[in-house]
């Protein structure tokens, strides 16, 4: 069974529940609704063997609404099919973990909360992936701006002095050989 007869099922199983299918140069894409959007792919990793999730990103469409769109990209182990599933997500609304169907979605999960402010519900641990606990912000939206925003962390990162700067060991980058590149102990004095 190829993917296109996978939508095929899919949108006979659900009916009402999937809104759209695409096929673009092969591949396959669906968009559900987020009522809709856990039992499917559950069906999809228990029915029709999509046991693999590749990844879980998230789109930020600032003037429509719903704001968000999740999207899981899923295939079979053998890598014979691949299938894209989409949801419209409200940005005070939450999606259902897929943590409980595929254990790779905590990190995705996590990820996409981190970076564009996006819930899901049931998440064993949903915390900060990239920033540090307790930043404000979600710097994938489209509102972010692209200088940033204020912060109170210390700018360590731009010190005038390189932190190993004159210390024990020192390297000749612009050395003939790899002999004379290598890192050496210089003479303390």
């Amino acid at each position: 069974m190829a993917a296109a007869d996978d939508v095929k099922l899919l949108s006979e199983t659900f009916v009402g529940k999937v809104l759209e299918t695409v096929e673009f140069r092969g591949e396959h894409t669906l968009r559900v609704t987020l009522e809709a959007l856990h039992p499917l792919l559950a069906h999809c990793r228990n029915e029709l063997g999509y046991a693999m999730l590749l990844d879980i990103s998230s789109l930020d469409f600032l003037s429509e609404e719903p704001r968000f769109e999740v999207v899981y990209e899923l295939a079979t182990v053998d890598d014979g099919k691949r299938l894209r599933v989409k949801a419209k997500v409200a940005e005070d609304a939450a999606v259902a973990s897929a943590v409980d169907l595929w254990g790779g979605a905590d990190w995705h999960e996590r990820e996409v909360w981190d970076m564009m402010g996006i819930r899901f519900a049931g998440h064993p641990n949903l915390k900060r992936i990239l920033m540090w606990e307790g930043y404000p912000y979600f710097p994938l939206r489209k509102d972010f701006p692209l200088a940033g925003r204020p912060t109170e962390m210390p700018d360590v990162a731009f010190t005038g002095v390189a932190p190993l700067e004159g210390g024990p060991f020192v390297a000749s980058a612009g050395a003939p050989n790899t002999v004379l590149r290598e890192p050496r102990s210089h003479a303390i004095d």
